[in-house]
């Protein structure tokens, strides 16, 4: 069965092949993806953080709880998250800019991203 654009990770962690099919289909060494902090679950892939984001926002989340990173499997986990997007720019919540300012918010983001997507290993 062929993986969608964008999928949305709940319990089960995303498998090793279906991750190496989003990161391959778009950026080739990275994947896009938006984290709902209350729920515990996120949206990996697609072009834009934005559509991850929309599908998320269709699927319950609250605009206030998501935040967009990047994940680059092989680099380890020190190294594999980039807790960089455009819908983290968020003055109304204290984050002026792309990147997640808030260190709690990010080991939560960490913690998630670990648990249903990985801690860096390489693609198989």
């Amino acid at each position: 069965m062929p993986v969608p654009d964008i999928v949305i990770v709940r319990d089960t962690p995303l498998s090793g092949e279906a991750l190496g099919e989003l990161v391959r289909r778009f950026f080739e060494d990275m994947v896009k993806y938006v984290v709902d902090l209350e729920r515990e679950v996120l949206a990996v892939g697609g072009e834009l953080h934005a559509d991850a984001e929309a599908l998320l926002l269709e699927d319950g989340s609250r605009q206030e709880d998501l935040w967009g990173a990047n994940y680059y499997p092989g680099l380890g986990r020190e190294a594999c998250i980039e807790f960089t997007s455009l819908i983290n720019i968020r003055p109304s919540q204290g984050n002026r800019s792309m990147l997640i300012e808030d260190p709690i918010l990010c080991e939560r983001v960490r913690k998630i991203t670990e648990r249903l997507v990985g801690r860096g290993e390489a693609l198989s």
